[in-house]
C-alpha cells in the first residue's frame, strides 16, 4: 500500500521544491503530458457532486480547479480551467437551477480565482525556465570539470558516481580525471575544502594540470609536484583577488599505471583516505601513507616537491581500485555512526565476484551510502573505480 503512494509522494515534493524535470517526468506518459487529467478530474467530480447532492455550495469549490492547474499545468492549460470552471460554475447556476442562485458574488470569486491561477501558472513557469537554463549551465560546468570519460580510457575499466551535497549546483569540489600517456596511464581523484563555485574553480585548476603534466612527465612525483605548484598559486591568485577562499586546500590520491607494472600501480597521498583494493578474495586497505594535502607543502621539511613520497602498491590483474572521497566515508546515520563501506563490500564480494568489477561496486557503494545517511548527502560524494582491462590497449590520446 505503501508503494501506491510513493509516486504522488515524489509529485508533491517535487512541486514543492520546483523541480520541473520531476515533475514533467511523473505526469507523463510515453512522452506525452498528463497533467490536464488531475484538474479535469477535479472539475467532472465538482459537477456531478453538485448535480447529485443538490447543495450548491459544492459548485463554489470549482475555484480549486484553476489553482491545481496552476501547479502542474502550462499558462495556456490554466487558462483553459479557469474559463471550463467559470463555465460550470454558470451553468449550475443558470440551466440546473435545483436551488437558489448564489448572485454575484460566488461569480466574482470564480473569476478571480482563475485569474491569479493563470498568473500564478505565468511566474511559475517563468521560474522553470530560468531554472533549467540554470541546470544547463551547471551541466556544462559539470562536464567541462568532470569531463566525460570514454569506456576502457587508457586501458581501465572505469566507473564513477558523484553527488553534489547542493541538488541545485549539481558541481562541488570532488574531482576525478583518468589521463593516458606515453608514461602509462595516471589517475587523480580528489576533495577541494569547502564548497560553492570557489571550490568548483579550485577542482578545475587542479585537472587542467594533472591532464597537462600526467601526459607530459615521466615521473609521477613531478606529477605531484606540478600539483602542488599549481594549489600554490591559485591560492595566491584567489588570495590578491581578495577572496576569503584564498586559504583552500585540496586532499587527492594520484596513481600510476605503468606498462612494466602489471600487478602493482604507484600512488602518492595527499592526505586523502587510501584507496581501497577490491577482488574475489576481498577489500584491503592499500598500505600508503596519508602525507599532507595539496596547499601544505610549505609544512614539509626541505624541497616540497621532494617530500612526497611514491608508495609502490601491489594491485592483482582482478583487483578493483576504489577510491572514495569524505562524502562516503563521513556519511553518518540518525544516531551519529559513521559509514563503513568495507563491511557491505566485503560481504557483496563473499556472495558473488562479479561485484568487484567497477560499475557494481560504485553502485554498491553509491547504494550503501545513501541507504545509511537516509537520503540526506552531508557534502560533495565521489565513488570512483578502476581497474586494468583484460586486454590492455595503451593509449596516448587525451
Amino acid at each position: 500500500m505503501r508503494a501506491r503512494w510513493r509516486p504522488l509522494g515524489r509529485l508533491v515534493h517535487a512541486a514543492g521544491q520546483g523541480d520541473a524535470v520531476s515533475r514533467h517526468e511523473l505526469l507523463s506518459v510515453r512522452g506525452r503530458s498528463v497533467a490536464w487529467v488531475f484538474p479535469l478530474l477535479l472539475l467532472i467530480g465538482i459537477a456531478a457532486g453538485d448535480i447529485t447532492t443538490g447543495a450548491f455550495e459544492i459548485i463554489s469549490w470549482t475555484v480549486l480547479v484553476p489553482g491545481v492547474a496552476a501547479a502542474i499545468c502550462g499558462v495556456w492549460g490554466t487558462a483553459a480551467f479557469a474559463v471550463l470552471a467559470l463555465g460550470i460554475y454558470v451553468m449550475a447556476d443558470t440551466v440546473w437551477q435545483h436551488r437558489d442562485e448564489t448572485g454575484l458574488p460566488g461569480l466574482v470569486l470564480v473569476v478571480l480565482g482563475g485569474a491569479i491561477a493563470v498568473a500564478a501558472a505565468g511566474f511559475r513557469v517563468g521560474g522553470e525556465r530560468r531554472m533549467l537554463h540554470m541546470r544547463d549551465i551547471a551541466d556544462t560546468t559539470r562536464r567541462t570539470v568532470l569531463r566525460p570519460l570514454p569506456v576502457g580510457f587508457g586501458g581501465l575499466d572505469h566507473a564513477a558516481v558523484y553527488l553534489s551535497a547542493d541538488s541545485e549546483a549539481r558541481v562541488g569540489g570532488d574531482f576525478y580525471d583518468i589521463q593516458p600517456g606515453p608514461h602509462g596511464t595516471r589517475v587523480l581523484v580528489g576533495d577541494v575544502q569547502g564548497k560553492g563555485l570557489g571550490a568548483v574553480e579550485t577542482a578545475a585548476a587542479l585537472l587542467g594540470t594533472f591532464r597537462e603534466a600526467g601526459y607530459h612527465e615521466p615521473d609521477l612525483a613531478t606529477v605531484a609536484e606540478r600539483l602542488e605548484t599549481r594549489m600554490v598559486r591559485h591560492r595566491a591568485h584567489t588570495a590578491g583577488l581578495g577572496r576569503s577562499d584564498g586559504d583552500r586546500f585540496a586532499t587527492a590520491v594520484l596513481i600510476g599505471f605503468s606498462p612494466g607494472l602489471p600487478d602493482a600501480v604507484d600512488a602518492v597521498v595527499f592526505g586523502h583516505e587510501p584507496p581501497l583494493a577490491v577482488g574475489p578474495g576481498g577489500v584491503r586497505t592499500l598500505p600508503a601513507a596519508g602525507g599532507l594535502p595539496l596547499g601544505m607543502a610549505e609544512l614539509l621539511p626541505g624541497r616540497p616537491g621532494a617530500a612526497r613520497p611514491v608508495h609502490r602498491l601491489p594491485l592483482a590483474a582482478d583487483e578493483t581500485l576504489l577510491l572514495v572521497t569524505d562524502g562516503v566515508t563521513e556519511a553518518r546515520d540518525p544516531a551519529g555512526v559513521f559509514y563503513r563501506p568495507t563491511d557491505d563490500i566485503a560481504r557483496a564480494v563473499a556472495a558473488d565476484g562479479r561485484n568487484a568489477a567497477p560499475a557494481r561496486l560504485v553502485s554498491l557503494v553509491r547504494d550503501g551510502t545513501l541507504r545509511h545517511c537516509r537520503g540526506r548527502v552531508a557534502d560533495d560524494t565521489t565513488v570512483f573505480a578502476v581497474r586494468r582491462t583484460p586486454d590492455r590497449e595503451e593509449s596516448a590520446d587525451g
